[in-house]
């Protein structure tokens, strides 16, 4: 396949998986009379089994003897699972409370979170046009603490525990489904212990609702890994830019279903909120592509400039005299690829699964 067509199937692939994750509050509410809690269970055990059966497709197994053998590798993934744990049962409970709306303000705010990460914790500066977006985001903030009546505390949370999330994943350097499996795989003793405990004393709702429902609890884990296993092929496929563009497209979707679909409020205080977050986003991007034409241009003059210097052996030289050798020049920063949009400055984007 060619070069341009694994790019245009890596793009399909991209809007696939941000497109999932956008629709997702369409399928939660479909699990009720289920609690948040019951559900975010099911969730993590049938995404354990799920990703246990595609790793036996694979035949990929080799990764497991390395993690148990890193006790401080381990550590980070216990860590991961119990946050993106907390990050998950949130949402599910946002978006079965009708709260959808707010539940998309996390993830939009989310970019903005990973630069405060970069600030606070690895101590990175920032450029102008990222200050100007933080200071849109801040606004926004209290803007919408006005418009709520309250500060919209569930948005802040999820946006902090995804931004948590990530920064530990990123340490880890698990490919997503291997990632995913070891953090369900942490989870499953007291997921599967509160499962039990709810067949236990009759509380649960596996089996006693109807066919269908029962059949939605058990997809609860088809529909976790099967965007993060579109995401991990569009990575591989596309520029980590383009990627940073299709990340607004899972809480555009469901900032859609939140207002169009199931109608919730949006007064103009809340709508002029979420103006601000947007054009703070509108800013990163900006800035995100230019800084992205920046370091090509770089590369480009670097490889031209080491090209152009290449010694060459004297014409006069006896034959089988070597040239000398090119002075590797780097590529441009050290980094994983051109920032996009959602990233801090320097570093590489957040991997793993962003599904909420």
């Amino acid at each position: 396949m060619s070069e341009t067509a694994e790019q245009r199937r890596g793009l399909w692939l991209g809007v696939a998986a941000y497109v999932m994750w956008g629709l997702f509050p369409l399928y939660w509410p479909h699990l009720k009379p289920a609690g948040a809690v019951e559900i975010l269970a099911h969730r993590m055990v049938w995404s354990l089994v799920f990703m246990l059966l595609v790793l036996a497709v694979l035949r990929r197994w080799s990764w497991i003897r390395a993690l148990l053998r890193n006790p401080a590798r381990l550590a980070k993934i216990t860590v991961a699972g119990v946050v993106i744990t907390t990050n998950w049962g949130l949402y599910i409970w946002g978006v079965n409370s009708d709260q959808v709306v707010e539940t998309s303000l996390g993830y939009f705010i989310n970019p903005l979170a990973f630069i405060a990460i970069g600030v606070l914790v690895l101590g990175e500066r920032l450029r102008a046009a990222q200050w100007a977006a933080v200071a849109l985001g801040v606004a926004a903030v209290l803007v919408l603490t006005v418009a709520y009546g309250r500060l919209p505390w569930l948005a802040l949370v999820l946006a902090t525990s995804f931004t948590i999330y990530g920064y530990v994943k990123k340490t880890v350097g698990l490919a997503p489904t291997e990632s995913l499996t070891a953090e369900t795989a942490v989870m499953f003793l007291p997921t599967a212990g509160y499962l039990a405990y709810l067949a236990w004393t009759g509380e649960g709702s596996l089996g006693t609702v109807s066919f269908g429902h029962t059949l939605l609890l058990l997809g609860t884990g088809v529909v976790t890994a099967i965007p993060l296993l579109c995401f991990g092929a569009a990575t591989v496929r596309i520029p980590l830019s383009t990627i940073g563009m299709l990340q607004y497209l899972g809480p555009i979707l469901q900032f859609g279903v939140g207002v169009w679909v199931y109608h919730e409020a949006m007064p103009a205080s809340r709508w002029a909120g979420f103006g601000l977050i947007w054009a703070a986003l509108a800013v990163l991007t900006v800035d995100a592509l230019h800084q992205a034409r920046r370091t090509r241009a770089r590369a480009r003059t670097l490889r031209a400039t080491a090209a152009a210097g290449t010694p060459k052996a004297p014409a006069d030289a006896p034959a089988g005299t070597p040239a000398v050798a090119p002075v590797a020049v780097p590529a441009g920063p050290a980094t994983d690829g051109p920032a996009g949009p959602g990233r801090a400055p320097g570093r590489a984007p957040q991997s793993g699964s962003p599904a909420p």
